[in-house]
């Protein structure tokens, strides 16, 4: 964006700049505390919001448009349970200077009419890096756990919090403990935990986590507690939030109260004068690498709490506290090369290989580029970043961590770049498999940032997790034939199952080898006879689950379940398909037209049916198996065109039955109740569905009123 002084900008330059800031920060800010996903570090999100604080103080009339940007958090996620703060969970200034600091002074003795011969005494507190809480105690037992959400609401974590040892279920009885005591504080992950939960994933041959933060926040957020309690998590205490009686009447006085009622509380916390802030950030600063726990900068609060009501608060910040940040720890070092790898979903991910430099303590020599765009000098909306320079091999660079166990690169620096070196050319061909590799669109036509190989079924990189979507339940569903025996078939020498087709020769093979199958571990002469049943069951195969199993990208079951009952049969599929991949534009109209499917399913469709090696893998799967004609749904019947929900269990059908059944009938069978469910048929043991929709006035049905309903 626009790097020009504030000072020379025109009024409808800033304007511009600032609408654009605005929802660049409130996109990041989504991500961090949203999605537990940032795309940038903190260094360069506090950037934009020091940019957009310049821009507002020089043209003040375009202040108001962007308040909403200085509040952190995001609103809670829909699938947990809400929490209301008694009150509000704010966020912190900033400051990134020593005179920002003594400027942060200099307001509150203003503020408070204080002269400079007045002592004034703080705390000060490493910020760690992790996830705000809010434990509330009634009569000294915990009974709720909230994140901070948007501030205002947060989401229940309640269950999740139980699992952390750091955060006791009661309080000390002969403390004296508020009758209500919301004790704030900071989930996070250490360094070692965090290290041991990237090893096991690395040995696994998943994708690793970015930060301790970020699978802090993740961790917490599990539906189910068990993952939780798997993943070890701490806390630290600092603050408060409804206390009905407070037991002490300094914020040293409050940190000592939350260590006697057992919560842990960081060992840097000290009460400091004012002369004495920069001393302990700087010793907080020298010792920083070497803590278990990552940090970004160093807390200070007025201690007092009498002059800490007294300062009150701004519209989203305390006057009396602000948060002094560390710069992003940088090195510099050259980039030796560029590798590409080819991830299990077909993404061509590019890997700087530089030469190892230590940044904050850490040894580091492969940096992740991302993608070609990023390598380009742009970011995902085009923006150019790094002022626009692109990375070339042999170039010298500055690399930062920012708290970010993985680090990422800050800078070009075009004054020692070869002479030699030329633009970066990026890979149009798997280096896996050699098929194309291309940059679909999304929904909306957009081209992606991610390249990824089009050798879908041939590629060796993508083909085991293409088999383990192959047979799991919503698409072949073959028992016998998980992901767990997928793997080692995947991997055998005499018995490779490669692709769909390999799946369905598989007991030909066997035989033609003698039997082999049942000599080896976890194998005999019943189970493998089960397992060659249950292949030749699936010979016979619903078109839908036909074209879900070819495993092609923005092609899943519902939209599988779509294209059959447009085409009905497998040879229009088939020809509609290889039609699509020669470009042609009424086969990608009509595609495009089911159900608004949009461009990018066709876009996937193309690239799929584009390479001989895929379409020769479905030939052959596509011969061993016979593939039933889709039913025409009815327009005639009583249910045609509503939306029906199934709950409960049932006695003549099944639920996969039922849902068949509905959607035959040309009904749209709905897996929840809303305000659009017409219809709720409940079996027996039918629970919060059947309630919701008596809540909600919707017509319900037991199961002999429904096969009254249709008939049957």
């Amino acid at each position: 964006m626009n790097a020009a002084a504030v000072e020379s900008l025109t009024s409808q330059q800033a304007r511009k700049e600032l609408k654009y800031l605005v929802s660049e920060i409130a996109r990041h800010n989504e991500l961090y505390h949203g999605q537990d996903a940032p795309e940038i570090s903190d260094g360069d999100f506090d950037a934009m919001k020091r940019r957009k604080h310049a821009i507002e103080t020089h043209f003040p009339f375009l202040a108001t448009a962007a308040v909403a940007t200085d509040k952190v958090g995001a609103a809670p996620r829909r699938e947990f349970a809400k929490i209301n703060h008694a009150r509000p969970m704010l966020s912190l200034d900033n400051c990134f200077t020593g005179e920002d600091v003594g400027d942060f002074v200099d307001r509150i003795r203003k503020f408070l009419n204080l002269s400079d011969d007045v002592e004034l005494d703080f705390t000060a507190e490493p910020k760690i890096d992790g996830l705000s809480m809010s434990l509330r105690y009634e009569n000294g037992r915990l009974v709720s756990g909230a994140t901070r959400g948007d501030g205002e609401i947060g989401e229940d974590v309640t269950a999740n919090i139980r699992t952390i040892a750091d955060i006791p279920a009661t309080l000390p009885r002969h403390l004296n403990i508020p009758a209500v005591l919301e004790v704030r504080g900071e989930v996070y992950m250490s360094k070692a935990e965090f290290y041991r939960i990237n090893a096991e994933l690395e040995a696994a041959g998943k994708e690793q986590k970015a930060n301790p933060r970020n699978t802090a926040a993740g961790s917490l957020r599990q539906l189910d507690p068990s993952v939780t309690a798997k993943r070890k998590l701490n806390f630290f205490a600092y603050a408060w939030g409804e206390v009905s009686e407070m037991p002490a009447d300094t914020q040293e006085g409050m940190i000592e109260f939350f260590r006697a009622c057992g919560f842990k509380v960081n060992p840097y916390t000290r009460r400091v004068s004012a002369n004495d802030l920069l001393t302990l950030y700087e010793r907080v600063g020298e010792d920083r690498a070497s803590l278990e726990y990552d940090i970004d900068g160093v807390v200070y609060k007025v201690n007092r709490i009498d002059l800490q009501e007294r300062l009150g608060f701004k519209s989203t910040t305390p006057r009396w506290a602000t948060a002094h940040k560390y710069p992003a720890e940088r090195a510099t070092t050259v980039l030796e090369s560029i590798d590409i790898q080819v991830g299990r979903t077909g993404a061509l991910s590019p890997v700087a290989r530089v030469t190892p430099v230590n940044v904050g303590g850490v040894m580091v020599s492969n940096i992740t580029l991302h993608n070609e765009d990023y390598i380009a000098g742009f970011d995902a909306k085009g923006v150019p970043i790094r002022g626009g320079k692109d990375l070339r091999i042999g170039d010298t660079i500055t690399i930062y961590r920012a708290g970010d166990v993985i680090p990422q690169v800050g800078d070009v620096i075009l004054e020692k770049r070869p002479a030699t070196a030329e633009k970066y050319r990026f890979p149009t061909k798997c280096p896996v498999c050699d098929s194309e590799a291309i940059r679909g669109v999304d929904k909306d036509g957009k081209q992606l940032s991610v390249r990824r190989c089009t050798g879908d079924l041939v590629c060796s990189n993508q083909a085991l997790e293409t088999l383990t979507h192959v047979v799991a339940k919503d698409c072949l569903d073959i028992d016998g034939l998980g992901e767990k025996q997928i793997t080692y078939f995947f991997n055998d020498v005499d018995l490779p199952v490669r692709n769909v087709a390999d799946i369905f020769t598989l007991p030909d093979r066997d035989a033609a080898l003698g039997s082999i199958l049942k000599t080896r571990p976890g194998y005999k002469e019943t189970s493998v006879a089960k397992l060659f049943a249950a292949i030749e069951a699936r010979k016979v195969i619903a078109l839908d689950r036909a074209i879900f199993a070819m495993g092609i990208r923005q092609v899943g079951s519902s939209t599988s379940k779509a294209i059959a009952k447009h085409f009905e049969t497998w040879a229009a599929v088939k020809s509609a398909f290889e039609r699509i991949a020669e470009g042609d534009p009424e086969a990608i109209a009509d595609l495009t037209q089911i159900n608004d499917l949009g461009d990018a399913v066709a876009d996937a469709v193309r690239s799929f049916f584009s390479q001989a090696g895929n379409r020769a893998i479905i030939e052959q799967f596509t011969r061993l198996v016979t593939i039933k004609d889709a039913v025409k749904a009815s327009s005639n019947s009583p249910v045609s065109g509503l939306t029906i929900v199934f709950t409960g269990s049932f006695e003549r059908m099944s639920r996969d039955e039922a849902k068949a059944m509905g959607e035959r009938l040309g009904a749209k069978v709905a897996g929840s109740v809303s305000k659009k469910t017409h219809i709720v048929i409940a079996g027996k043991d039918a629970g919060g569905k059947l309630a919701q929709a008596k809540d909600l006035g919707i017509r319900t049905l037991d199961e002999a009123q429904w096969f009254e309903l249709i008939g049957g």
